[in-house]
């Protein structure tokens, strides 16, 4: 049965486990805070609050990864039409013991690549066009074996879920301040100008705590899967010469292409910036560069151990 399938031969990370389940604990515990403030605040509104935030959360869960693929251009693609792609995904997935997720190509000169999907049925690998044309064969397996680690993990569902319950309170909030105040806001009780300062303070302080657990997770993961997919290739110089020659090539992307990237980063192999001095930079989904090169070369050296 699929319930009963063995893990993947995976390096299995209780760092991550651990992190994963205390982020979507304390996000979920904030997302229950703020649904409670919205319902003290609009006593009269708690049936449409309870069915945004319920439909929601179910189109969250079973439609974010076609969303995120959409959004990134990407297209699925057979094995006639990417033969060396589905070959390289072909020979992780042997190697580490799972099922094939689905493959797809983003149309973009941004050299990265992604994984998206809530479980292994579900997964779909996305590489760029730019990515495939700069990366050599084993570098293109190493950046592959990266992303399949996230899916191998589960913490690309993770991710998913837990940058959206921030997204979710924002358009909870105006959906709330143009439904709940239409009445509230035509009678002259004194308590709903104190709502309608309220509701947007407590959405923006739901959003900055979300956001920041979401990129300690983010940062982790990342070193998370680097290891991972070193150890179970046994090659971690090819991914860091891949890791080297992306973040190269990312300086040479026209900042317009950049832009369209940046609102994924949490999701790319690597971050897309649109300015080397971005206030993005400060508040990143991944580890510097030398963080995972260091330890890629802590790695490399293990394996050069008798």
């Amino acid at each position: 049965m699929p319930g009963n399938r063995p893990p993947s031969r995976y390096a299995p990370d209780q760092g991550l486990t651990t992190r994963m389940v205390t982020t979507m604990f304390l996000i979920g515990l904030l997302y229950v805070v703020f649904v409670g403030a919205l319902l003290a605040i609009l006593k009269g509104s708690w049936p449409i609050i309870l069915l945004i935030a319920g439909g929601l959360f179910i189109a969250q869960f079973w439609f974010s990864d076609r969303i995120a693929a959409f959004s990134m251009g990407a297209r699925e693609v057979t094995p006639e039409q990417a033969p060396e792609l589905h070959g390289a995904v072909d020979r992780i997935c042997a190697l580490a013991d799972m099922p094939k997720p689905r493959v797809a190509i983003a149309d973009s000169d941004v050299p990265n690549a992604c994984a998206v999907g809530r479980n292994e049925k579900t997964a779909l690998v996305c590489a760029t066009t730019g990515l495939l044309r700069r990366l050599e064969p084993e570098e293109l397996e190493g950046v592959l074996a990266h992303e399949l680690s996230h899916v191998a993990h589960r913490d690309v569902a993770v991710m998913t879920i837990a940058s959206f319950l921030g997204v979710m309170a924002g358009v909870m909030t105006r959906i709330a301040l143009w439904g709940g105040f239409g009445r509230v806001g035509n009678s002259r009780d004194p308590n709903a100008a104190i709502a309608m300062i309220l509701i947007p303070l407590v959405s923006a302080a739901v959003y900055a705590i979300s956001f920041l657990l979401t990129r300690v997770l983010s940062r982790y993961r990342e070193l998370s899967a680097d290891r991972s997919a070193a150890l179970l290739t046994g090659r971690p110089s090819a991914l860091a010469s891949a890791l080297t020659k992306v973040t190269g090539e990312m300086a040479k992307i026209p900042t317009q292409d950049l832009r369209k990237a940046e609102p994924f980063n949490a999701f790319w192999f690597a971050p897309a910036f649109s300015s080397k001095e971005s206030l993005g930079r400060l508040l990143s989904s991944h580890p510097t560069l030398e963080q995972r090169l260091d330890q890629l070369g802590r790695i490399s050296a293990q394996l050069a151990r008798p």
